[in-house]
């Protein structure tokens, strides 16, 4: 090894010790002739010290050096000396006096800092990555992502699972975004997909008899991104025969706790909260709620429909609904804070923002259309107490719930109703198994095709699909989905009712997922899994809201990567070798 120690070991106790280091030079420091060079590697900082009195070559070295230069420093270790100490640093009680200083490869200016004091703009670190990479603060985000992955890895073997790879090219199949299609030169006019999820493959393990798989899957894609998405993200991948929803819940639960135990020495409370979907909307207005504070919905759509007021009187003759949230101690809310809340809800549909003040009584320019023992009923309802403000919205049920599910978290973090630092989990349960796509005019499936409904329900798909509930289950962390899973339909009939039930016929049926109904033929297990969103539990891990933060290199939001310039043209060459003809104009 060209080093004996790292730039992030050193202490007290070595004092005396002859080393030999290697890194980037962080700073160089010239105080009156003799040169400090604080030396960096992925471990850490160690100061260097170049003085002419001792070796003058030395120092002449040193005086060349610049920022990010690549040095090897040998040296004797001694102790910084008193009131020099910088107790922020593990090595900052010693310094190396240098023997040897050795520039094994020069840098140029960089582009960027590479610390952690200013940030550059998010092109220019994606441009620059692997200089961003050298940040502190990224090097610690990926020595916790690692840290994650090798307790994923402990713990599931020690549970018995297999991690066992599932290609990644694959046959195109819908599973609600748009694929990623790779040409098959071999095979003209012929295309793989970049898999979306391994759903198909590891539903296939557990025919084969792998009652106990998983993996760390890459999946990819072709969507709109945000801060929470990226092309292609990393999942933890599970699947297990010969299970109920509780065997996997205590597996998935034991396994959070090993990760935040080797990542944050934190010790999480299990079992989690156990919400289901109906209630989780009526209470939080989401399927994702977030339980580090409370701030439930209030539902007074049949106290309202008693009153006088005609939007909320209107909004319940078409169906809709009324609801209200009560601020805890924000009486003293100005018309500005109240006309940004409106402004806020208006993104989501809704088309006004009701409210009343509560001293000794309701106060609002909307109360003269309830009469007293309806204001009764409402304070009443909703817990009012002097010096609260009631929000209300009345409109479609979805709209309502939405706006103020969003409302909810917004007013959670405007006025700190909880601890940054707080994980708190939540499984939620009992999705419908269906939804109605109003500009597709159709039904398709709320999670997907492969969720065993309730059995209790199973006499309604026919009829009535979009009564039917199913066994899929989500996790969610402070309000954010982590984790999706469920118990899978095994019974090929059914399977194929819940194909035709979404408009897909028989025929396209064999032609996309004919293997996996082939395979059923042959004694398929009772199985379920899940798939946990990696990059976003590490991100979270970090406290952070972006994924990009906690990947080594992501893509920008136009799914391009800066650094090597993908995605790119083709060579005619190329496109004719893999039989692809443009048909349009490129720009």
């Amino acid at each position: 090894m060209l080093r004996t120690n790292t730039c992030g070991e050193l202490t007290k106790k070595d004092i005396g010790k002859n080393v030999t280091l290697c890194g980037w030079n962080q700073s160089r420091r010239d105080h009156g002739g003799v040169i400090f060079v604080d030396l960096r590697d992925r471990y850490g900082l160690t100061q260097i010290v170049a003085d002419p009195s001792h070796k003058k070559e030395v120092h002449k070295v040193c005086e060349k050096v610049r920022r990010e230069d690549v040095l090897r420093a040998i040296g004797k270790v001694r102790h910084r000396g008193k009131d020099l100490e910088n107790p922020k640093l593990k090595t900052g009680e010693i310094e190396v006096l240098l023997e040897s200083l050795e520039i094994l490869n020069s840098s140029e200016t960089p582009p960027i800092e590479i610390d952690d004091r200013q940030l550059a703009n998010e092109e220019i670190r994606m441009k620059y990555r692997y200089l961003d990479l050298r940040r502190p603060e990224m090097q610690r985000n990926l020595l916790v992502r690692h840290k994650a992955s090798m307790a994923v890895r402990e713990y599931m073997n020690s549970e018995n699972f297999l991690e066992i790879q599932t290609p990644m090219l694959v046959k195109s199949t819908p599973e609600g975004a748009r694929d990623y299609l790779v040409p098959s030169r071999v095979n003209p006019g012929h295309f793989y997909a970049l898999p979306q999820s391994p759903q198909l493959y590891k539903q296939i393990l557990m025919v084969a008899g792998f009652d106990r798989y998983y993996q760390f899957p890459i999946c990819l894609r072709d969507e709109d991104l945000r801060a929470d998405r990226q092309p292609e993200h990393t999942q933890i991948d599970i699947e297990m025969s010969f299970v109920e929803i509780d065997d996997i819940f205590n597996v998935v639960e034991n396994l959070m706790k090993s990760i935040f135990k080797k990542t944050l020495n934190i010790d999480l409370k299990t079992p989690f909260e156990r919400l289901k979907h109906s209630s989780s909307i009526d209470r939080y207005g989401l399927d994702k709620p977030d339980l580090r504070f409370g701030l439930e919905i209030t539902d007074i759509t049949s106290i309202s429909s008693e009153s006088d007021f005609s939007v909320f009187k209107d909004a319940v003759k078409k169906g809709g609904v009324v609801k209200c949230l009560n601020l805890k101690g924000c009486g003293t809310f100005s018309r500005k804070d109240i006309e940004e809340m409106t402004e806020f809800v208006a993104i989501y549909g809704a088309k006004g923002l009701a409210w009343a003040k509560m001293e000794e009584e309701l106060k609002s320019s909307i109360v003269k259309y309830f009469k007293k023992p309806i204001q009764d009923k409402i304070i009443k309802a909703t817990n009012a107490e002097k010096g609260d403000l009631i929000v209300f919205i009345a409109d479609n049920r979805k709209i309502v719930n939405e706006s103020f599910g969003q409302l909810r978290n917004f007013i959670g973090k405007k006025l700190k109703l909880y601890d940054e630092k707080e994980f708190q989990f939540c499984w939620v349960t009992d999705f419908p198994l269906f939804e109605y796509d109003d500009k597709e005019d159709r039904i398709k499936p709320a999670h997907h095709m492969f969720c065993m409904p309730k059995k209790e329900d199973i006499k309604l798909l026919e009829k009535k699909p979009l009564e039917v509930y199913c066994t899929q289950y989500d996790l969610v962390l402070n309000g954010v989905e982590l984790a999706s899973g469920s118990i899978r339909i095994t019974d090929p009939e059914l399977q194929k009712t819940i194909m035709k039930i979404i408009g897909m016929t028989e025929k396209e049926a064999n032609e996309k997922f004919g293997f996996l109904l082939e395979s059923f033929k042959y004694g398929v297990p009772p199985h379920g899994g899940i798939g946990i969103g990696f990059d976003r539990l590490v991100a979270m891990i970090c406290g952070y809201n972006d994924i990009r933060e906690v990947i080594a290199f992501p893509k920008n939001k136009n799914a391009a990567n800066l650094m090597d310039g993908c995605p790119t043209k083709l060579s005619d060459k190329d496109l004719k070798e893999q039989h692809i003809k443009l048909d349009f104009i490129q720009k």
